[in-house]
């Protein structure tokens, strides 16, 4: 059986007396965009770090292609490409410099290096500013520059921590392409605070509070995470709210406008059926009916304990 890009075994961490994770347990496998989760001092940068070997748990096992971390660290990091929140980048370098001097740090052949090099850069659409000095380049072309360096290697698993933080929003569309076109032949860990990002560029998402794991499931599992039972309907000749409260299923209804009544219900499919019959009967006239969806950021404070 193949091994999972990344596995992690009951991690804990601790900074002097305080925990900052506690037997955290995960596995990441196959390609696509993975979004890591997490409140301001949850313990998703601990973690984050740790499995990219910046930093050493206290303990626990980490293992990145079925490599232990602790054991054979310079293999395991031969697997991981990471780009810090802040590009780790060397302004009065060229793109090309700086490519060519972290292919070095990567102690990758030399004569392979030129390849790959411009095979990035073509990538990450950076070849046509190859001479230009990294600190003339925009925020935007700057990150690229840090998407290349992270996957200049060729590594399975890339770790990106808010790789869209401070661009403008054509810059995080273009990101956001830049990413999912990576994420096609190997596996992406994007760390983010924005959950418009993640809806939009993953498939799965791990969430760490409190430094435990509190979800780990696919993004449409994340969204049905807290039943919404909420249902907005408009009428042109509206119920009264007892007319609509006494229909089986009905928790509690409130008008929004003179038209339109938001529901609460059940969560039965059968209570909307029900009443758009009785809409029908009674002669109210039903012009729209749509169960509502609960937001990412509900769903987050919830699971935060917020």
């Amino acid at each position: 059986m193949e091994n999972p890009v990344v596995k992690v075994e009951h991690l804990y961490h601790r900074y002097s007396t305080q925990w900052a994770i506690e037997d955290i347990n995960l596995e990441i496998e196959g390609a696509g965009v993975v979004g890591l989760l997490g409140s301001n001092g949850a313990g998703k940068s601990t973690t984050m770090n740790i499995i990219c070997g910046v930093l050493k748990q206290t303990k626990g096992k980490v293992y990145i292609n079925g490599v232990d971390t602790l054991k054979n660290p310079e293999v395991a990091r031969g697997y991981i490409g990471f780009l810090p929140q802040k590009p780790p980048l060397y302004p009065d370098l060229t793109v090309n410099e700086y490519l060519n001097f972290c292919a070095e740090i990567h102690w990758m052949e030399r004569k392979s290096i030129k390849a790959a090099v411009k095979r990035v850069e073509e990538r990450c659409g950076v070849y046509h500013m190859k001479d230009r000095l990294l600190r003339n380049l925009s925020g935007g072309y700057q990150q690229r520059v840090g998407i290349a360096q992270a996957i200049l290697h060729d590594p399975k698993f890339v770790v990106l921590d808010e790789p869209t933080n401070g661009l403008d929003p054509n810059q995080i569309l273009e990101v956001r392409q830049l990413i999912q076109n990576i994420a096609e032949d190997r596996t992406v860990l994007l760390s983010t605070h924005i959950l418009s990002e993640v809806q939009a560029a993953c498939s799965s998402i791990k969430m760490i509070e409190h430094g435990h794991v509190v979800f780990s499931g696919t993004v449409e599992e994340f969204d049905n995470y807290i039943e919404p039972n909420t249902v907005y309907a408009r009428f042109d000749l509206p119920p009264t709210i007892d007319e609509l409260v006494a229909l089986p299923g009905i928790r509690r209804a409130e008008f929004s406008d003179d038209h339109g009544v938001r529901l609460s219900y059940d969560g039965d499919r059968d209570t909307i059926k029900n009443m758009i019959r009785e809409s029908v009967s009674r002669g109210w006239e039903m012009t729209e009916v749509k169960t509502e969806k609960t937001s990412m950021e509900a769903i987050f404070a919830k699971l935060s304990g917020k």
